[in-house]
């Protein structure tokens, strides 16, 4: 059975949770292949909120087995908490499998995170200081902890006191910090280690086994394409590759398994941090799309920068991805604007690109060319058919698809799960409210 694929085509915070968790109910496994908890996705169940940070979407569904792949950087103190919240809202985690090759986020890697930003004055990032960066640079490195790593204290003691040899000396002689203790983080590590060993395996042999099997898997992105660290706006970009090939280098599963790779890009675009923004609307404009949108980060909380929507970036990343179908959220936003810009392009010193900049300064330097399209100025947030969309909402839609050469097939008009209209699908499902737990087919704790 091939997988799919749910990946951000913007700079992440595009509701990929609500269309994960929207898909996950026709899916056996959900699988987050990179990232640490410096991403985030809400969940709207009913009037039930999940906000997610480590824990796949699928995690709501207990006939799913949710896996974090190799590619993720895991705190463990955080997925325990993250675990227990979940328990305590009536949430069985018992089918939770974690990739014996992913990287554990250590406490030096916060304290190196934190140092690092504040040394950079001006020049900062914009991390969300959850370790993830000097974590992944550990694993460049190959002086990496593991989750196997915790099941032999052994071994987990010696790679951890020759990593402190290095981080020590830098931290009391550079930054002039305490040095962290080798036995204080052991003997906290190992009580994680205790908590975590059943959920701890080979995710790759169990995913391709799934798949084998006639399996449905869905492959959850993090984050976005613009914070990718090859192909995004570097150096203001996450440190792991939350593209389409981040899914393979992630899971250890191969190309020819996947056949949809859907791209979720909001009605207008958004970002957290620093670095360049076409189309930024830092005006009342923005404000506005700020406020109805509730855009505020699902992790850190930061207000996010709003602006109009930029194809020259969703052309990008259907090229980047090879997408196949698009899910189109927040529509429901734009409703409240009399005219609609559209970046069709962007102009630098006379010439007019159509297609990504080569060179970071065009990016950074470039005037976008807008389109103007009329809105709807009519509320949106009970519509359930395309066809039922106010017309300039549906032109809308459909220059998206055309200018990007890809289909719409999902369109959210608000954070529910019944607040979607299914477009373009042979078959289309009934869209039921509620979280899905604990249904009389599935119950918790079932095995694979």
């Amino acid at each position: 059975m091939p997988a799919t694929v749910v990946l951000g085509a913007q700079w992440g915070d595009e509701g990929k949770g609500k269309i994960t968790d929207l898909m996950a109910d026709r899916m056996d496994f959900v699988v987050r292949f990179a990232g640490g908890n410096n991403a985030g996705h809400t969940v709207v169940c009913g009037e039930d909120e999940f906000k997610l940070h480590l824990m796949p979407s699928g995690i709501l569904y207990p006939h799913i087995t949710t896996v974090i792949g190799n590619g993720v950087v895991v705190n463990p103190k955080v997925l325990i908490e993250e675990m227990d919240s979940l328990v305590a809202r009536g949430i069985c985690c018992d089918r939770l499998r974690i990739s014996c090759n992913a990287h554990l986020v250590m406490p030096y890697h916060l304290a190196f995170d934190h140092l690092g930003e504040v040394s950079l004055g001006s020049a900062k990032l914009g991390t969300t200081h959850r370790g993830i960066g000097p974590a992944y640079a550990d694993k460049a490195d190959r002086m990496g902890l593991r989750m196997q790593d915790l099941l032999d204290e052994h071994i987990f003691r010696a790679k951890l006191t020759t990593s402190l040899l290095r981080k020590n000396a830098i931290l009391t002689k550079a930054f002039d910090q305490e040095p962290f203790d080798v036995d204080e983080i052991t003997a906290e590590y190992m009580a994680y280690a205790e908590r975590l060993a059943p959920h701890i395996e080979d995710t790759s042999l169990l995913i391709h086994n799934a798949l084998e099997d006639g399996r449905k898997v869905l492959f959850e992105g993090a984050q976005g394409l613009l914070l990718d660290i090859d192909h995004g706006t570097y150096p203001f970009v996450t440190s792991s590759s939350p593209t389409i090939g981040g899914v393979f280098t992630g899971t250890g599963v191969g190309p020819t398994h996947v056949n949809s790779v859907l791209g979720v890009v909001k009605a207008y675009v958004t970002r957290v941090g620093y670095g360049p923004f076409p189309t930024e609307q830092a005006n009342e404009m923005g404000e506005r799309m700020g406020k109805r949108g509730v855009e505020f980060g699902t992790t850190t909380g930061r207000k996010r920068r709003c602006g109009w929507l930029d194809l020259v970036l969703l052309r990008y990343a259907a090229r980047v991805n090879g997408l196949t179908g698009l899910a189109i959220t927040k529509l429901d936003v734009l409703s409240e604007f009399e005219r609609i810009d559209v970046c069709i392009g962007y102009s630098y010193q006379g010439k007019v690109y159509h297609d990504f900049p080569p060179h970071q300064t065009i990016f950074h330097k470039c005037e976008p060319v807008y389109l103007d399209m009329p809105g709807w100025r009519c509320e949106i947030s009970d519509v359930t058919e395309f066809d039922d969309l106010p017309p300039e909402a549906r032109k809308y839609i459909e220059f998206i698809e055309q200018a990007s050469g890809i289909p719409a097939h999902i369109i959210s008009v608000g954070p529910k799960r019944t607040q979607t209209i299914l477009a373009h699908l042979k078959e289309k499902q009934t869209i039921e409210e509620g979280p899905y737990l604990y249904k009389e087919e599935y119950p918790p704790g079932n095995s694979v």
